[in-house]
């Protein structure tokens, strides 16, 4: 399988640092963050299976094809040990990463991402995921506008609606709803104790399909954990508080 990646600072002899993307977006979405960065590192983004310039294999995908997907994109580069931070779908496979193959993984960021579910929270990412596969990534992309931003940042930036609604209009709806099953149904919350890794999980305050509780249960449950909660936002933290999510992965990976 073809995986589109970018390496920025390749030439840094610091431990290497791979970005996950959420489900739906691309590796760009990590450019602004990765901009501030540490410059002494090898910064690897890459587009998740089914999206932007990676290939887009038939369905259903699994958990274990993402995971599999980064370890074999990190084995091409010749990268032995690294850093994760991943977004959303990306957090999961990161966790994913940190539980299969612990000697490679030295630090763990995870943002926006999930563990420990409710039963009612169960049940509405499932509804979202039926409503996603009868209706199309066009038809609930207002909707997804309404659970990433608050209603000030959009007065504020009233772009963010159209340019979000074009992205979504660009997907591939058949492997952004593989993609988006996998998000839906994946949970590590009974093997997260399990990770070793020191781990920086961040979360928005007002995040709906990520609430803070769920970082705050990895916190507790790993080995050596942080919880970081950015007040004033929901989902897409990576574009709305980019300074504040560089700065606190900068921090985690130096210490």
């Amino acid at each position: 399988m073809h995986t589109e990646y970018r390496i920025a600072h390749p030439e840094g002899t610091g431990t290497p640092i791979l970005c996950i993307h959420g489900v739906g977006a691309s590796m760009s979405s990590w450019d602004r963050v990765i901009e501030q960065l540490p410059v002494d590192r090898p910064i690897v983004s890459y587009d998740l299976r089914g999206h932007g310039g990676s290939d887009k294999p038939a369905g259903p995908y699994s958990i274990d094809d993402f995971i599999g997907d980064a370890l074999a994109l990190m084995d091409d580069l010749g990268i032995a040990v690294f850093d994760v931070a991943g977004f959303s779908l990306g957090g999961l496979i990161a966790q994913g990463l940190a539980l299969k193959a612990p000697d490679r993984i030295r630090r763990l960021v995870l943002v926006g991402t999930v563990a420990n579910r409710t039963e009612e929270e169960r049940a509405r990412v499932e509804q979202r995921y039926q409503e996603l596969a009868t209706e199309g990534p066009v038809a609930i992309a207002q909707r997804s506008v309404d659970r990433w931003f608050t209603p000030e940042y959009i007065a504020e930036h009233p772009e963010v609606r159209e340019q979000t609604l074009q992205r979504m209009a660009e997907l591939d709806p058949a492997a952004y709803t593989a993609a988006y099953r996998v998000l839906a149904t994946t949970d590590f919350a009974d093997r997260v104790h399990e990770i070793q890794a020191p781990t920086l999980a961040i979360a928005g305050e007002g995040d709906v399909g990520s609430p803070p509780h769920m970082s705050e249960y990895i916190v507790n449950a790993v080995a050596d954990g942080r919880l970081v909660v950015i007040p004033g936002v929901k989902h897409n933290m990576l574009s709305v508080t980019t300074d504040r999510i560089a700065k606190e992965i900068t921090a985690h990976v130096d210490d």
